[in-house]
């Protein structure tokens, strides 16, 4: 059995004892099987915006960088398709606008990381601000409401039975999956991410596809932003917060090395469905926030220091950090 098997079992494993617990903490509940049903549809629809980013952010991660601003560009392309001139060309025009946003912000970032030969940190770290004040700047720093009833009915609107923003999510990471580990693009992904010198020997174009990680993760980021939106019926520059932790940490959960070469769209989406989960069992048991981010923080840091005892990945990326700006001769 692979290494990856058995960590998707892990993470399976995981989300049982959750349920669990949920059943102990609040078995009138959670022995309510419509209640349960209904609980469960709730996760999957929590978990489809920032599942998708999270499929963007694993790519990127494999490929051996790493993105600080998609909760900014979120918001940034969340703002911008629910914008009264922009829903005046209909649903069409604001997934659209979305995912040209997304993209094009991706596209910046991968330019300035790929030929602009800034640290991926510094970068997106900038685009965080930037795109966020963006956001903040079309906005005036009000709620924009979605007045259009295609977008919004995302996340009512079922097809057997699963509600459309959950397939969506379904797609988007089955299409991920297949695009990771069946094509040349995913080969050439962790080629690039474990050994960027190699993979420019054996002719892959290290830059250019760096490039297009950074798109990818944007595009992903547009899904998301329409996604949020069809949520919450609105847009505004604080959505989104945070979803750059949320999501390196689902992918690292699910088994992707911070240095790189290495991890599976499965597990970062086992990862982002245990995160929901216990996000939704805290809400359920009226817990706080804090003790919800304290006890994220410390799977966050058993997950790393697992991954430091078996492969070095924290050492290995500091290092690759290093060596990109490193002066040439």
């Amino acid at each position: 059995m692979s290494e990856s098997i058995r960590r998707n079992l892990g993470l399976a494993a995981i989300l049982i004892a959750l349920f669990g617990i949920g059943f102990l903490t609040k078995p009138e509940l959670y022995g309510d099987p419509g209640w349960l049903a209904g609980n469960i549809a709730t996760i999957l629809q929590q978990s489809a915006a920032i599942g998708v980013v999270t499929v963007g952010m694993t790519f990127v991660i494999i490929g051996g960088g790493i993105d600080l601003s998609v909760g900014a560009i979120v918001a940034l392309a969340g703002v911008w398709s629910t914008t009264v001139d922009t829903q005046g060309f209909g649903a069409a025009g604001m997934v659209f606008t979305a995912l040209a946003v997304g993209a094009g912000v991706g596209l910046v970032n991968g330019i300035l990381i790929a030929y602009g030969r800034l640290v991926a940190f510094i970068a997106t770290l900038a685009m965080l601000v930037a795109a966020r004040g963006l956001a903040a700047q079309i906005s005036g720093k009000q709620t924009q409401l979605s007045l259009n009833a295609t977008i919004n009915s995302l996340t009512t609107t079922k097809l057997l039975g699963i509600p459309l923003i959950v397939l969506i999510f379904a797609v988007v990471a089955a299409a991920g999956a297949v695009l990771l580990n069946r094509t040349t693009f995913g080969r050439r992904t962790i080629a690039v991410g474990g050994n960027p010198e190699a993979a420019r020997l054996a002719g892959i174009n290290v830059r250019g596809h760096t490039m297009l990680l950074y798109v990818l993760s944007g595009l992903c980021c547009g899904i998301g932003a329409v996604l949020l939106t069809s949520q919450a019926t609105s847009a505004q520059a604080a959505m989104a917060n945070l979803y750059e932790l949320d999501a390196i940490a689902a992918a690292i959960i699910g088994g992707t090395l911070l240095s790189g070469g290495r991890g599976t769209i499965t597990g970062a989406i086992f990862g982002v469905l245990v995160f929901s989960t216990i996000t939704n069992l805290f809400a359920v048991n009226n817990l706080s926030t804090e003790a919800q981010n304290m006890v994220k923080g410390g799977i966050i840091i058993a997950a790393v220091l697992v991954q430091q005892i078996k492969f070095g990945s924290l050492t290995a990326f500091l290092h690759r950090q290093k060596a990109v700006t490193a002066p040439t001769t």
